[in-house]
């Protein structure tokens, strides 16, 4: 992934960095585990990197394995291996493109569809949950500070997922 470094906010620094950095740090812990957590429950085989992989796939659209690679971050050797795997699962597809041959594109089957789905729908039951601890008021502020930080990672805004990517 190609991150050029960010002018430094002076929000976060009147915060201080390193409370941020921390609050951050716990967050994602707690979002990895509940990651983890429904991945383990969709009683698949898939490691969170094929399932980060799926769910590029799912809100970004058929693509190269070398783009893949670089929106998960991984070695496009690593992207290829990972592929085969996702493949042989029958969770993606390859296709070659109709007008060059020599271009390979991957994507969702329905099984890989149906999986990143039940997946995020697990997810969003335990985040709501989590939620639901958190003053309403405060939410509002969560809102905003989440969806700029992921904004700044180039995430995909859930409502403008596709119903369904084809080739």
């Amino acid at each position: 992934m190609n991150r050029t470094p960010k002018t430094p906010n002076p929000k976060a620094a009147n915060l201080g960095e390193d409370s941020v950095v921390d609050a951050v740090l716990s967050a994602s812990r707690v979002l990895v585990a509940i990651a983890a957590r429904s991945l383990a429950d969709a009683g698949e085989d898939v490691t969170l990197t094929q399932y980060r992989s799926l769910v590029v796939l799912a809100s970004r659209g058929p693509q190269s394995v070398a783009e893949l690679a670089d929106a998960v971050a991984v070695t496009p050797p690593t992207a290829s291996r990972l592929c085969e795997r996702l493949v042989k699962k029958g969770l993606i597809r390859r296709r070659t493109d109709r007008h060059d041959r020599r271009q390979v594109h991957i994507a969702l089957t329905q099984m890989g569809r149906d999986l990143v789905d039940a997946v995020t729908a697990r997810r969003r039951e335990e985040i709501a949950d989590l939620l639901a601890a958190v003053p309403i008021k405060t939410q509002h502020s969560v809102v905003v500070a989440l969806t700029q930080l992921a904004q700044a990672a180039g995430e995909v805004p859930e409502q403008d997922w596709s119903a369904g990517w084809d080739l």
